[in-house]
């Protein structure tokens, strides 16, 4: 009687077991289906995602254009005008500046070392072929070591100061742009708001449209004047920082040369 109740058992689970597999065949059977098409959806949702950045610069672009004509393109032109012509100064600044940066130690090492081996004309003709205002100052120095150490350091912050003006030279035209591109700004917004202020007369009613649009193209001549300004103001700040490292190392670079001549002429 056990054995018949075990046998009845097993068949019973057997059989449970049985459905439950021939349920599990016939439930992904019916599946692929939807894997499929969340598939495609997943694949087609990766062709659409990489043409958004595309539309997102080309809107970006259309974006600056239109508000360039809003603007209006006398004053707009002109603003952009002081950009390019500011950024043509800055970079020709940048590029005469880093070519005028010596390395004064080595520059002093071989000066001294050619008045020990050669003399005065030795260390001219390491001058001479030594690039910077530093090397300049130099030669001018030593071309008048005959006449004493008291000539050399006049004839050194003399010509020192010609360098500075030389190195100096294009920033005023770049604070004169940093000053001009808010004004032209400035001038533009004012011209829109007198126009905005016809078109509410000619209306003869005061639509907050109207007065919100003229307002709005009033103020785009402002916003790009200042971001004119700031982008060259960055700059200049750049300029001045660089023009002070060169001064401060051609003040430091005359001392030791006359150091320098002052032991060359008491060894002789």
């Amino acid at each position: 009687m056990k054995k018949l109740f075990t046998l009845v058992a097993v068949l019973g689970v057997l059989s449970f077991g049985a459905s439950t597999f021939v349920n599990a065949q016939d439930e992904p059977a019916a599946q692929p289906d939807s894997a499929m098409v969340q598939e495609q959806a997943d694949q087609a949702d990766q062709a659409v995602t990489p043409a958004a950045p595309a539309v997102e610069e080309q809107s970006l672009h259309k974006a600056i254009k239109t508000k360039f004509i809003e603007g209006g393109p006398g004053f707009m032109a002109s603003i952009l005008l002081t950009l390019i012509f500011g950024l043509a100064i800055v970079i020709e600044r940048i590029i005469y500046l880093n070519l005028s940066t010596t390395n004064t130690k080595k520059l002093l090492n071989n000066i001294e070392e050619a008045l020990k081996n050669g003399g005065v004309e030795a260390a001219k003709e390491v001058c001479r072929n030594t690039r910077g205002p530093v090397a300049s100052i130099f030669y001018q120095g030593l071309d008048r070591v005959h006449e004493g150490i008291e000539v050399v350091e006049k004839s050194i912050v003399t010509y020192g100061s010609v360098m500075m003006g030389q190195l100096e030279k294009g920033l005023t035209w770049i604070s004169l742009f940093i000053a001009i591109a808010p004004m032209l700004g400035f001038m533009g917004t004012v011209i829109g708001m007198i126009g905005a202020f016809d078109a509410i007369q000619a209306a003869g009613d005061i639509s907050p449209s109207l007065v919100a649009g003229g307002i709005k193209v009033a103020l785009i001549t402002t916003v790009f004047g200042l971001i004119v300004a700031i982008i060259l103001q960055v700059f200049y700040n750049y300029l001045l920082n660089k023009i002070d490292s060169i001064t401060n190392e051609m003040e430091d670079a005359s001392v030791s040369l006359l150091d320098i001549l002052v032991k060359f002429n008491l060894q002789k």
